[in-house]
């Protein structure tokens, strides 16, 4: 019989709200398996209701994804505002001269050094 996996199951609840679990299951297991032997479908429902993004340590992954021993399974909530949109506002407020890593140059120095 070959060794049970050690898995960790990341999820982000809310903002500053981190929930871990290192759990052991039998080789060949999914990650969809992995969450319902860890409990979490039951105790966190919106991972089943809102479709939360998957991924293994950091690379998108779906339900029926193998696992190998020393996979971290995090659960990705979605995005609140589009990380362009928010640039782009912030720019705006900022304005294009407050903006950039050349803002602030030295007296005589050429301009975007």
């Amino acid at each position: 019989m070959s060794d049970p996996l050690r898995i960790t199951l990341i999820y982000a609840s809310a903002p500053r709200t981190v929930h871990e679990a290192v759990i052991d299951l039998q080789a060949g297991a999914t990650v969809v398996q992995a969450l319902e032997q860890s409990g979490w479908l039951s105790r966190f429902p919106e991972i089943r209701n809102q479709d939360l993004a998957l991924g293994v340590w950091g690379r998108k992954a779906n339900g029926y994804t193998p696992l190998r021993s020393g996979d971290r399974i995090e659960i990705y909530r979605g995005l609140r505002v589009d990380p362009k949109v928010a640039r782009r506002e912030r720019f705006v407020g900022q304005g294009a001269r407050g903006t950039g890593l050349f803002t602030r140059r030295r007296p005589g120095s050429k301009s975007g050094y």
